[in-house]
């Protein structure tokens, strides 16, 4: 029962670490990360870290117009908000 219980916890750790949306599209059709930075930032966002998420999505870490810490997976091509983690 215990070995049973440690391949759960161990299965739902891993599951949470590589949470967030996947985004499938080839990379050739991606916005350019300065206009993306750009169109987010005339938005109001303030992009502190920006990256490449592991499910291909752009992602950043910043604040919003309000002020708020904000975690936000968006489409590469189209820069619409995919997820948003407060």
């Amino acid at each position: 029962m215990k070995k049973l219980f440690a391949a759960a916890i161990i299965a739902a750790t891993a599951t949470s670490a590589f949470a967030g949306p996947a985004c499938n599209a080839p990379e050739d059709k991606w916005m350019n990360e300065a206009d993306f930075k750009a169109k987010i930032e005339a938005q109001g966002y303030k992009i502190k870290t920006f990256k490449v998420s592991k499910g291909k999505c752009y992602e950043i870490y910043g604040y919003d117009k309000a002020g708020k810490k904000v975690e936000i997976y968006f489409d590469p091509i189209t820069a619409e908000p995919l997820e948003s983690k407060s």
